[in-house]
């Protein structure tokens, strides 16, 4: 780490250019710099947006928000769903493992010997007769229903993911881990969010699928590869 951790409050409109503008904000103290690495909160490929559920996907849906990243930061960019992002910062890169982040939605990453799976929306598949992963045990459901069954829930959804995907090692973020009462697995660890910015600097460690933007000077114009 060069400088101090840092954040700011995300724009209450959720708009693409006023999230744009608080990218802006944070990053011009960290000047100058060379790479940009962008944890998106939904679903991205090929430096388009296609999932924003937190934002509002029917503002981001479509958006080539790598295009607008490079146009507006001048410089190279690659963007990758948030989850994902935390889960290469995360893991040890030995065996199967997820990353769960547990805040505002739920967030999963999959990764195997420390490459990403192709982004699973687990957030959005139904772990009820008619609530998603979201619904169930996302920040609304947990003020709705209280810690003690919001914990319940978790121990439903750690079960599940045991079966479904017998992991090697579980590692659970966000601030709502802070809020879990039952003991957890030993292949289970509870990891701080700012390991996510370690993800960020892995992305630029080799040549791989991330999206990848390239800023050349003398045009002046983000093109997408």
């Amino acid at each position: 780490m060069l400088v101090e951790y840092d954040k700011i409050e995300t724009p209450s409109s959720g708009q693409p250019q006023d999230i744009m503008q608080a990218i802006l904000t944070l990053t011009k103290p960290f000047e100058p710099y060379d790479k940009v690495s962008v944890g998106f909160p939904g679903y991205v490929k090929g430096g388009v947006v296609h999932t924003a559920p937190n934002l509002g996907t029917a503002k981001w849906k479509g958006v080539q928000f790598s295009k607008l990243l490079v146009e507006n930061l001048k410089r190279p960019v690659r963007l990758l769903n948030d989850a994902d992002m935390q889960g290469l910062g995360i893991v040890s890169g030995k065996g199967l493992e997820i990353v769960i982040t547990l805040g505002t939605g739920f967030g999963t990453a999959i990764l195997i010997d420390g490459n990403l799976m192709p982004h699973f929306e687990i957030a959005h598949h139904p772990v009820s007769k008619d609530r998603t992963y979201d619904e169930y045990i996302g920040e609304h459901a947990r003020e709705e229903v209280g810690d003690e069954r919001w914990n319940k829930r978790m121990r439903k959804v750690i079960e599940i993911l045991k079966t479904v995907f017998n992991y090697d090692r579980l590692y659970i973020s966000g601030g709502n881990s802070r809020k879990l009462n039952f003991t957890l697995d030993e292949n289970i660890i509870v990891a701080s969010n700012r390991l996510g910015i370690r993800g960020g600097a892995k992305l630029w460690h080799k040549e791989d699928n991330y999206t990848v933007t390239s800023f050349h000077p003398e045009k002046s114009v983000g093109q997408i590869s």
